[in-house]
């Protein structure tokens, strides 16, 4: 890995990151410290620091495991403490969900001037209509359609031979979409979010008593006006941004077998 970040700096690229997870089944605070400080010794611009998701009911390989293997909720958040405080120590800022960013890294520009984004692949600095995805499984962003390839590498390659697209499944997004959505990326990205007097029926039936649930932990702040994340709010970002997830939240109601990965 050393190597690698050397020949990417030699070369000039401007921005090194790399992905760490934590919660990883068998994984425990001294093996976690150990990655990170190797990790902080390589210096890295920015790195994204993901929950492991444990979803074998989609991903096989993940079967090799069961939850008597996954470090329980309370020692995950330890092992996000962990890392948070090592970054933060270190010279790096926490700017949100995942990421944490050196001074000098236009992602951490981006966050303290408020002009911070997100897209399918994480934080960004570049808030664009159009996103191409490219590969097994990639999603791509139009602006009001989202669209996946195939996940499987022999369907993906067959179709690119024949030179047919290789998306598999996609959406059309509506008003209420785009709507949520702004609500999601204002929250994510910024800490706050304004909320229109017309979403107050939906809102009050779906978002409001997550949001409540929220502010009874001390995640949150908010009013029918706007919502804002607390200092502690800002390590469940995920979880408040599921308060207007309205696609997630119907399905909850009905249909109580797992679909995603756990938040912590």
């Amino acid at each position: 890995m050393q190597r690698v970040t050397e020949e990417a700096r030699r070369i000039g690229l401007k921005s090194i990151n790399f992905d760490l997870i934590y919660g990883l089944p068998l994984q425990g605070l001294q093996s976690m410290e150990k990655t990170i400080l190797q990790c902080i010794g390589l210096h890295p611009d920015r790195v994204a620091f993901y929950s492991y998701a444990h979803v074998p009911w989609t991903s096989k390989g993940q079967r090799l495991f069961d939850e008597s293997n996954l470090p329980s909720p309370a020692l995950k958040m330890q092992l996000y403490l962990l890392g948070k405080h090592l970054f933060t120590a270190n010279g790096y800022t926490d700017i949100g969900m995942d990421h944490f960013a050196l001074p000098h890294d236009d992602l951490y520009k981006a966050w303290a001037d408020g002009n911070l984004h997100r897209n399918f692949m994480g934080y960004t600095t570049q808030r664009t209509a159009l996103l191409l995805g490219l590969g097994v499984s990639s999603i791509s962003d139009v602006g009001l359609t989202f669209a996946q390839n195939d996940k499987i590498l022999h369907n993906y390659y067959q179709k690119i031979a024949k030179s047919e697209l290789a998306v598999t499944k996609g959406y059309f997004l509506n008003e209420e979409d785009v709507a949520f959505r702004n609500y999601i990326l204002n929250i994510s990205c910024i800490g706050y979010t304004t909320l229109d007097p017309q979403h107050l029926p939906i809102l009050r039936k779906f978002s409001f008593p997550e949001l409540e649930d929220l502010r009874k932990d001390g995640l949150i702040e908010w009013n029918e006006q706007e919502v804002r994340v607390t200092p502690a709010g800002r390590n469940f970002i995920r979880n408040i941004c599921k308060a207007f997830d309205l696609h997630l939240l119907r399905q909850q109601r009905e249909n109580e077998s797992p679909l995603f990965s756990k938040a912590i």
